[in-house]
């Protein structure tokens, strides 16, 4: 089997193993009412059940920084992935408080793993195609979350329990990720990953801007997903009903976004896109607060979507160009940056809504995501494209991935 082959078997075999984690996530989440109530979890309870999986993902994302050491990614990638699905089973399968402490517990130190192997991969493949790929990966995932918001609405539509609208999903994934995993592809033929060259002297310091774009980019995330339809309803005055659609046009111009980022990366250079989201997506935030009405409002929210899209991608590319011989480590601990901004955002605006006006209040992400312009230095060089074949000099802090005109 040729490299070209392996390459392409593994990029499509972990654009899957996306593909699964985001229907996994979205069943998760969209069902969260349902799960309140199989399980009696009361509203002062909630809060707690729905942080603990953050933070054990962010432990765990550290843990694997270290497992990588030892281990290949594409191993814990294996195995973290059937272990989030039947965790998402077991959520569905329970009857009593603990059931469902103890599944989402493993859900969340599952997920954390698998969020930092995936992560890993992608970035390793990306060098090895020397061009940009990562928002491919994204996009897979997207579409995973709408087909897994689709299948949780169908399952609350036709009053399903949690067991039985989980089941087709687990029995359909599970065995393809397992025959999938075959095909992984790591950044060195049999090894530990790429943190033998260990961890440079400052590599902290590097990394602190990229942590905080993706820290301000999920809470801009999370206040999509958990305040636009109150935000629409209660305060642009739509029905009940019109006020389900902001987040789906979210995930759909995430997708679209995504599905076509890497275009424009390898077209403009990594700089330029994530430039041009971060205006998109402030822009977005912007009209949001300003909406007269609902339809505005809508407005917003897709403005959003197509701006929010390629940063968190691009955050992961730039770590691996800035660490090419570390880009593990770096990818572990940047994830935790995710679950940073997903615990801050949704309290973050639900305080300040609360405390002022949910107008003033979505100006908040909008500054926070701002940020990501003073650090956009941060994503490599102003004019450096993959695909383009360009030197890479000596002693240069930020390596561009690839080696150029890699095309597979």
């Amino acid at each position: 089997m040729t490299v070209d082959v392996r390459l392409r078997r593994g990029r499509g075999a972990l654009g899957f193993g996306f593909f699964a984690q985001g229907v996994a996530f979205a069943l998760l989440v969209t069902r969260i009412p349902a799960i309140q109530g199989q399980y009696g979890i009361s509203d002062g309870l909630l809060p707690a059940f729905l942080a603990a999986v953050p933070i054990l993902a962010g432990v765990s994302s550290v843990a694997t920084e270290h497992l990588v050491k030892r281990i290949a990614p594409s191993t814990v990638l294996r195995w973290a992935q059937p272990v989030v699905l039947l965790a998402l089973l077991g959520v569905g399968a329970g009857t009593r408080m603990w059931h469902v402490a103890v599944a989402l517990g493993v859900f969340g130190l599952a997920v954390g793993a698998l969020d930092a192997s995936m992560n890993m991969l992608g970035v390793s493949l990306q060098r090895a195609y020397g061009r940009s790929i990562m928002l491919g990966f994204h996009a897979a995932y997207s579409l995973g979350g709408i087909l897994g918001a689709s299948a949780a609405w169908a399952g609350a539509h036709w009053h399903l329990a949690l067991f039985t609208g989980y089941l087709p999903a687990v029995l359909v994934l599970l065995p393809l990720v397992l025959a999938g995993s075959r095909f992984y592809v790591d950044a060195t033929a049999g090894g530990a990953g790429e943190a033998a060259e260990g961890w440079p002297a400052g590599g902290g310091k590097l990394l602190l801007p990229l942590c905080l774009v993706m820290a301000c980019a999920y809470i801009g995330d999370s206040t999509v997903a958990n305040w636009s339809a109150k935000y629409l309803q209660d305060v642009l005055g739509s029905s009940e009903q019109l006020a389900t659609v902001p987040y789906n046009v979210y995930m759909v111009t995430t997708l679209i976004g995504r599905a076509v980022g890497d275009l424009g990366v390898r077209r403009f250079g990594a700089v330029a896109v994530v430039r041009s989201g971060t205006v998109v997506a402030a822009g977005g935030f912007a009209v949001v607060a300003a909406a007269p009405g609902a339809w505005t409002g809508m407005l917003g929210f897709t403005l959003l979507g197509i701006g929010l899209c390629v940063i968190v991608p691009q955050t992961f590319a730039a770590a691996g160009r800035l660490f090419p011989g570390a880009s593990d480590t770096a990818v572990a601990r940047l994830n935790i940056f995710n679950y940073v901004g997903f615990l801050i955002g949704s309290p973050l605006v639900g305080g300040i809504g609360d405390a002022w006006s949910y107008r003033g209040a979505m100006l908040v992400p909008m500054v926070l995501v701002l940020v990501t312009l003073s650090q956009a230095r941060s994503f490599g060089p102003e004019r450096a494209r993959y695909g383009v074949g360009h030197e890479r000099r000596a002693g240069d802090r930020a390596v561009d991935v690839g080696r150029g005109g890699n095309e597979v």
